[in-house]
């Protein structure tokens, strides 16, 4: 989440994976991707400085967590089951109209 400011100075916290666009017209309006548009206090350069602080700290954490013994997590191959002879599969035949 990203911290910004409504131009009426209330601060909240916005999920920047959902910011589809970043305008100053004068004012920076954040339009999200469900159309929802936010009018804020910073400006585009701040906003964009802001993601991609936040995109940085998001691949620093994935590349920093640590792996779990592998062979304490072994997974098997999926693999199909078998029907049973009994049960046997019989190919439906195409329809004719």
């Amino acid at each position: 989440m990203i911290p910004l400011t409504r131009l009426t100075g209330a601060r909240f916290a916005l999920n920047p994976d959902l910011v589809e666009r970043v305008d100053c017209t004068p004012d920076t309006v954040v339009t999200l991707v469900d159309g929802t548009k936010y009018l804020v206090a910073e400006s585009l350069e701040d906003i964009v400085d802001l993601v991609l602080d936040y995109r940085s700290r998001v691949v620093a954490g994935a590349s920093s967590y640590e792996h779990r013994d592998s062979s304490l997590t072994r997974r098997t191959r999926l693999t199909a089951v078998p029907a049973p002879d009994d049960l046997a599969v019989v190919p439906l035949e195409p329809r004719t109209n």
